[in-house]
């Protein structure tokens, strides 16, 4: 199977504009998290898709490929469907989000194997989730969270807290959902073809998309333990982290 790791990247993110080029260590953060794609080793391609001629430039002016985006999209999956819509020579696409600096090979290994075998054969999408564990972080809609059934398939994804502890005495594991998604080539053109769901538009959560039309999403457990840039604090906290 060829495998290719596309990087949507927005310049105006809404929560934090400029994000994917404010530095972290001396380096812009979309370079940090291109870096480490690449040094991941398991793609046959990496490639930052951008809608700005700075962070074009940026990763091109050290080495990189990106791509501009030809028009402008609601969310990253529909920007990196666009730039792999003719490379028909693609089998499995990752969506590694831009803010995503600590990438790593062992996360993204895991990820890749669900598509193998004959389990394998009727995954289209799948992502990455890790436990969380401070109360803190459980409630902060800025984690999203997500619920899962036996087999591990998604069932919901909230900025809220679900499960909700109703009954504090039952265990309960609560799961952040990792921004990196894998899917088959063709789920993901489908997936541009689907209108923006109703859950989707409220919770700002696209992957509900799949739920909402009846595609099930694989999650796998890691111990990813990075840093997602959403926020200036989420900066200070890669800083301490890097």
């Amino acid at each position: 199977m060829k495998k290719v790791a596309l990087i949507p990247a927005r310049y105006g993110a809404t929560r934090f504009p400029g994000k994917l080029m404010a530095k972290l260590g001396g380096k812009s953060v979309i370079l940090r998290t291109y870096e480490s794609t690449v040094n991941t080793g398991v793609f046959d391609e990496v490639m930052v898709v951008c809608d700005s001629d700075i962070i074009y430039n940026e990763i091109v002016s050290n080495g990189g490929k990106a791509i501009m985006s030809k028009k402008e999209h609601e969310c990253g999956t529909d920007r990196i469907a666009e730039a792999i819509e003719d490379r028909e020579d693609v089998d499995i696409v990752v969506n590694v989000q831009g803010d995503e600096p600590f990438t790593q090979k062992g996360p993204l290994e895991q990820l890749l194997q669900v598509f193998e075998g004959e389990e394998g054969k009727n995954v289209q999408v799948a992502s990455l989730m890790q436990v969380l564990k401070d109360w803190t972080s459980i409630e902060d809609p800025n984690y999203v969270k997500v619920a899962v059934d036996k087999k591990s398939n998604a069932l919901f994804f909230s900025r809220s807290v679900i499960p909700y502890p109703r009954d504090k005495n039952v265990a309960t594991t609560y799961y952040e959902h990792i921004g990196i998604y894998a899917f088959r080539r063709q789920t993901l053109m489908d997936f541009t073809k689907m209108p923006v769901s109703p859950l989707e538009a409220a919770e700002k959560i696209e992957c509900l998309r799949y739920l909402e039309n009846g595609i099930s999403m694989k999650m796998v457990v890691t111990e990813y333990m990075g840093v997602e840039i959403d926020t200036p604090e989420d900066l200070v906290k890669a800083e301490k982290l890097l």
